[in-house]
């Protein structure tokens, strides 16, 4: 098999393949249930930021706070307050509705 094969077969792995496969590690799934929330918050704002067709850069003006603050947001590396979240999701349009179960 030489090297252009290997990429084939490589090139075609799905996502969820591999989530599957690394959620048979019980630490792994514990950690993916964990952060869960939290990035499926990010991809809510990241999604509503697209529709919308603004920049990070916009999205930060029209909430009054830098483009880095975004990008860290978006990025999952920061950990923002309820509040910020809330300033975020008005510079949106949307609101926040949070449930505990």
């Amino acid at each position: 098999m030489n090297k252009l094969d290997v990429k084939k077969r490589t090139a075609g792995v799905k996502l969820e393949e591999i989530k599957a496969k690394l959620m048979k590690d019980a630490e792994f799934q514990k950690e993916y249930d964990r952060l869960k929330p939290r990035y499926e918050l990010i991809s809510q704002i990241i999604e509503a930021r697209k529709n919308m067709k603004i920049t990070q850069e916009e999205l930060a003006k029209r909430a009054g706070t830098r483009k880095s603050n975004i990008s860290r947001l978006e990025s999952g590396s920061y950990n923002p307050s309820l509040d910020f979240l809330a300033k975020i999701a008005k510079s949106l349009g949307k609101e926040i509705h949070i449930e505990i179960r």
